[in-house]
C-alpha cells in the first residue's frame, strides 16, 4: 500500500514539474492567473479535476 501511495506522489511531482520546465514565462502567466481567480471557481476547477481524476482511476484499475 506505502508502495502504491510513493509511487502516486512521484508521478504527481514528475507530471507538476513538467510545464514549468517546458514553458517557464508560461506557467508563472498561468499561476498569476489562477492567483486572480476568484475562491467559487478555484474551488469548482478543483473539483472537477479531483472527480476527472477519480473517474481515470476507476477505469484504469
Amino acid at each position: 500500500m506505502w508502495q502504491d501511495l510513493l509511487t502516486a506522489l512521484a508521478l504527481m511531482m514528475v507530471l507538476e514539474g513538467i510545464m514549468p520546465f517546458l514553458s517557464p514565462g508560461g506557467f508563472r502567466n498561468m499561476m498569476r492567473m489562477v492567483g486572480e481567480m476568484d475562491d467559487k471557481t478555484l474551488r469548482y476547477s478543483g473539483l472537477a479535476t479531483m472527480i476527472s481524476g477519480l473517474a481515470l482511476l476507476y477505469l484504469v484499475r
